[in-house]
């Protein structure tokens, strides 16, 4: 409790995301996926550093959040060398960020004594640096500058409208810019699928034939937006979850799969059966277990499936693509030459013998 709280549960929530993340072969890189756990890292780290962490501290934390949630999933346990590893070069990387952008910052306002710094500084030391904006507040605030937010977000705008004006000239289809006024207004959905089956949520917005609507009715397809979700998104050739969205008032909507748009919104579609659902209804949300399980065994597989591989043919083999779903996997993989039958006898039995213990 008190004025740290919400750093302290910053840090546990994204170091437990960036440790799943990882463990599922993601690693921090300037596009896609890669960029989203950079973000969820460098968040976490300038919440340590606004707790006054002079060392990197996200890497000594690995094995609490190993012990508290490695038995349940072992691909943690599996994995942390490579969490460890990953969030100590990460914080390394970032704590010269943040001494780049500290030294930038007082370059850009050494001449300053109060005032306002422009918001297009702001801006640059965000958006090339990686800088974030409240980190440059709280810099400039102990020296009675503040920093133009309308400038910031003027800059911010601009971004974003370049960015949808590529976005709709990479071929993508003109109804999902709707995806983007959501994201805009809404912002990201929140995952709590690492540590819940279940959650409650409030929904956000609600898209029909490509189009925002307040309201679905029984025997409706609807896709919906709400703030937080135990739901996998489909990502990285695995199956989004399936399930059930629930209100006391009678409300059931039967969630056939999950999507992700832009990286960040976790949209459900499914039918309304009895009910409504409306913009703004706080609702229950449940996956399907038994279904859940079937898609985990078979990300397991994969792993299983890879390691045999390389027994088999060598160190080369690495991981081109999958499918994981409830009823089956695909597998794919970097080989010059097909296998031969006896390869793929063996690397069958040595799977299946991991499989049978």
């Amino acid at each position: 409790d008190g004025a740290n709280t919400a750093s302290h549960r910053v840090i546990a929530d994204h170091l437990r995301t960036s440790g799943f993340l990882v463990a599922d072969g993601v690693l921090p890189a300037n596009e896609g996926r890669g960029y989203v756990l950079r973000r969820i890292m460098r968040r976490a780290m300038r919440h340590a550093h606004i707790l006054g962490a002079k060392e990197p501290l996200m890497h000594r934390l690995v094995p609490s959040l190993v012990a508290e949630m490695g038995a349940a999933y072992p691909e943690l346990l599996r994995a942390q060398p490579l969490i460890e590893a990953t969030l100590a070069q990460e914080e390394t990387q970032f704590r010269k960020t943040l001494d780049r952008g500290l030294k930038l910052l007082d370059e850009a306002t050494a001449t300053m004594t109060g005032g306002t710094l422009g918001g297009d500084v702001a801006f640059k030391l965000y958006d090339t640096y990686g800088f974030p904006y409240d980190l440059t507040e709280d810099a400039l605030r102990e020296r009675d500058i503040a920093v133009d937010r309308a400038g910031f977000d003027a800059a911010m705008a601009e971004q974003k409208r370049a960015a949808r004006a590529a976005w709709k000239g990479s071929g993508a289809k003109a109804s999902d810019d709707v995806w983007f006024d959501i994201a805009e207004a809404s912002g990201s959905t929140e995952f709590l699928g690492y540590a819940n089956d279940v959650g409650e949520g409030a929904v956000l917005a609600l898209v029909r034939d490509g189009a925002r609507v307040d309201r679905a009715v029984e025997g409706e397809q609807v896709s919906i937006v709400v703030n937080q979700t135990p739901f996998y998104a489909e990502s990285g050739g695995q199956v989004g979850d399936a399930g059930t969205i629930t209100t006391d008032a009678g409300l059931r909507v039967r969630v056939t799969d999950t999507a992700k748009q832009l990286g960040r919104l976790w949209v459900h579609h499914g039918e309304v059966e009895p009910g409504a659902i409306a913009v703004g209804d706080a609702v229950k949300l449940a996956i399907d277990l038994a279904r859940r399980a079937q898609i985990r065994a078979n990300h397991s597989a994969t792993h299983l499936l890879h390691e045999a591989l390389r027994q088999r043919l060598g160190t080369h083999v690495a991981q081109k693509g999958s499918l994981v779903a409830p009823d089956r996997l695909r597998f794919d993989f970097s080989q010059p030459v097909a296998l031969n039958p006896a390869d793929i006898a063996q690397v069958e039995a040595d799977v299946n013998a991991q499989v049978r213990g």
